[in-house]
């Protein structure tokens, strides 16, 4: 699987790492409009995957945890559409209020999964690549200590949330902690494959390029194709050009490079309303 992400600077001593939206399926879509989705999969449907045999232990633990994801999704979901002014309206509010507080490279980090074998990278002409590699590998490495952090303190607080399971309630903060916990994996997960992309090891190319066919050598048979793609853009370059930085992107270029790129705003904006560098220690 190939992955794009566009790099560039958007503020003094700040950097937007962000992937494109993806286009919505159109197949899923004509298939809603005729009522030919299939049904969600069941409790049933999970044990047979997992009881059929033919995948290890960490390949069931992945398909529990997404299994569970998409159940929580749906309930999410659903509270999004209650009536407006009751309580699973407002619990939706406050859930949101709490996802805008989540660090925008969590959102990349979760969105490099295990079947991405090539990474495009696009950023500005006038930047030299190796500083965007290295700003890539950062992200990577801190990524991969701070989520692994937070990862086990989620898991911790899941038994003393549990405890207001008795109240007649939603229990939010159990679930919250559970999502939390879900999130920080997949994000832990992402930072291992991006560091893998991104940095110097050969080794470690050739395992890749065996498992998932998306690096192969170079005729010869001696030069090795690297997984990750510079692409340098001279159109970046210049949406940037004479753009001060010192109190981040304006508005209006940031729109331009959104629409030009197919980004999401909101996402960008993080990127550059986020405290630089006093909260770089945390994330929740």
């Amino acid at each position: 699987m190939q992955a794009r992400v566009v790099v560039f600077p958007i503020r003094r001593g700040a950097w937007c790492f962000v992937r494109p939206r993806a286009p919505a399926p159109a197949t899923s879509a004509s298939a809603a409009a005729h009522g030919a989705l299939p049904p969600p999969p069941t409790v049933r449907d999970l044990w047979r995957g997992i009881s059929a045999g033919g995948r290890t232990a960490p390949e069931n633990a992945e398909a529990v945890a997404d299994f569970v994801a998409d159940k929580m999704n749906t309930a999410w979901n659903g509270f999004g559409s209650a009536p407006e002014g009751s309580v699973k309206s407002r619990i939706h509010s406050f859930g949101l209020k709490l996802l805008s507080r989540v660090r925008p490279s969590e959102m990349l980090l979760k969105s490099v999964t295990k079947d991405v074998s090539k990474l495009d990278i696009v950023y500005p002409a006038s930047i030299n690549p190796r500083l965007v590699r290295r700003r890539l590998r950062h992200i990577a490495v801190r990524g991969a200590s701070v989520h692994k952090k937070w990862l086990y303190a989620s898991i911790c607080l899941l038994p003393v949330t549990s405890v207001f399971m008795v109240l007649p309630l939603p229990n939010i903060p159990f679930f919250w902690m559970l999502f939390r916990s879900y999130s920080h994996w997949r994000a832990l997960q992402g930072s291992e494959r991006l560091q893998l992309l991104v940095s110097d090891c050969p080794g470690k190319w050739k395992a890749l390029a065996d498992k998932k066919k998306g690096i192969s050598e170079g005729k010869d048979g001696d030069k090795e194709v690297t997984p990750w793609n510079l692409q340098p853009s001279k159109r970046l370059a210049g949406f940037l050009e004479r753009r001060g930085l010192d109190e981040g992107l304006d508005c209006d270029t940031i729109s331009s490079i959104c629409q030009e790129y197919n980004l999401d705003k909101i996402d960008v904006l993080k990127y550059r309303d986020l405290e630089w560098p006093s909260s770089a220690s945390r994330s929740t």
